[in-house]
């Protein structure tokens, strides 16, 4: 074996993956990763077939079909009042995920920190470590997951180059609101700091709360990369397509690493999504529709032993099980999977260190009856 030396030795394969594979092994119920079981929209899906029937095969421009990016800047501006040129502000990728590896490796240098909330989506941290950046793990706690940010302030030095947020937040569901907005501009006023704000569950935000995008913020949008995704608006996950929004000079940079990844992404969907975007009946009642699956799912579940932690926002219902067991997260999910058929997701798994709130995460983007099904399960336990 040729010697090799790992640029990331502590990473293995992801929950996500774990969780679902055993789910498949044990024929259960997979409300793990974050996927709906119902089709994305038979006129979105005709519309791409279409494209492909009419020859839209070949490569796309760089930054996206420019019809695409059009759309995308319309609806930012319909829904935040924020102006993005669509020719040098906006960059269609392929999902969310690329768009957060391609920002951060746009302008972290060696040794550069970068401020995190755990529980985190799964990428933020191994990417920054990938590039020779620092971690800096702001840990957040349950039931409400608030970010104290006096104690923020105290982790910003003269190596901090970049915040993390994500709202809604992946996997507690919380929002940020007009406070964390007004002490963001606070911390980063008079600073070279930059903001990486994980938009993609943008549109499912439930009880009359209002998403507030960075865009929306002068002082913030001018120093931030924005991230977001079809698939999730879209019902198609796997389709992975998603874009970033970012002032000309920080998407300049973007573009850079961008050609080198990906280059462009899929063409006969980009036209089928300029087309469908175009719409905006086709998003506007996302937020209705998720929050009735969480208001029927959490109905079930209150017939449980679970206790239900607040969701604000995004398709993921966390739970604690204390009433239950004194197991680990990731035994206690592991057994629920095998032995009465549900798949869950740990959420010490999105902690840098050992973080056990005894804290599952459940997906509720599932038809009626799938829920159903699994809580039938889980009253079991």
């Amino acid at each position: 074996m040729i010697p090799l030396i790992s640029k990331l030795p502590n990473v293995g394969t992801t929950i996500f993956s774990v969780m679902s594979q055993l789910a498949s092994e044990s024929n259960a119920i997979n409300l793990s990763q974050g996927f709906p079981d119902f089709e994305s929209s038979p006129l979105l899906i005709n519309l791409v077939n279409q494209q492909m029937i009419e020859g839209n095969n070949q490569y796309a421009p760089m930054p996206g079909l420019l019809a695409l990016r059009q759309s995308i800047a319309a609806k930012v501006n319909q829904l935040h009042l924020s102006d993005y040129n669509p020719e040098t502000e906006v960059t269609v990728t392929a999902g969310g995920t690329q768009a957060i590896f391609t920002a951060l490796s746009a302008v972290i240098q060696p040794n550069d920190e970068v401020i995190i909330f755990e529980p985190a989506y799964d990428c933020y941290s191994p990417t920054i470590k990938l590039l020779g950046g620092i971690v800096k793990a702001f840990e957040l706690s349950p039931p409400d997951y608030k970010i104290d940010w006096e104690m923020v302030k105290k982790l910003i030095n003269n190596r901090t180059r970049m915040i993390i947020l994500n709202s809604p937040h992946n996997p507690s569901g919380v929002i940020l609101d007009e406070e964390d907005i007004r002490q963001l501009i606070h911390i980063t006023a008079h600073s070279d700091l930059l903001i990486l704000s994980d938009e993609v569950y943008e549109h499912i935000i439930f009880d009359g709360n209002k998403h507030l995008s960075i865009a929306r913020y002068p002082e913030l949008r001018d120093r931030s990369f924005i991230i977001a995704s079809f698939g999730k608006l879209f019902h198609n996950t796997g389709w992975k397509v998603g874009y970033c929004i970012a002032p000309q000079w920080l998407m300049n940079e973007f573009r850079k690493i961008h050609q080198f990844i990906v280059f462009s992404v899929n063409t006969p969907m980009q036209h089928a999504l300029a087309s469908f975007l175009s719409d905006k009946n086709n998003y506007q009642g996302l937020s209705e529709f998720y929050q009735q699956k969480r208001n029927f799912f959490t109905g079930l579940m209150k017939e449980t032993r679970f206790d239900l932690l607040p969701c604000k926002g995004s398709y993921f219902q966390s739970v604690t099980y204390k009433q239950i067991t004194d197991e680990k997260d990731i035994d206690f999910a592991k057994r629920l999977t095998t032995e009465f058929g549900v798949a869950s997701i740990p959420v010490s798994a999105f902690y840098s260190r050992a973080n056990d709130h005894h804290v599952l995460r459940f997906c509720f983007a599932k038809k009626q009856e799938t829920l159903e099904k699994a809580v039938e399960r889980l009253r079991k336990v």
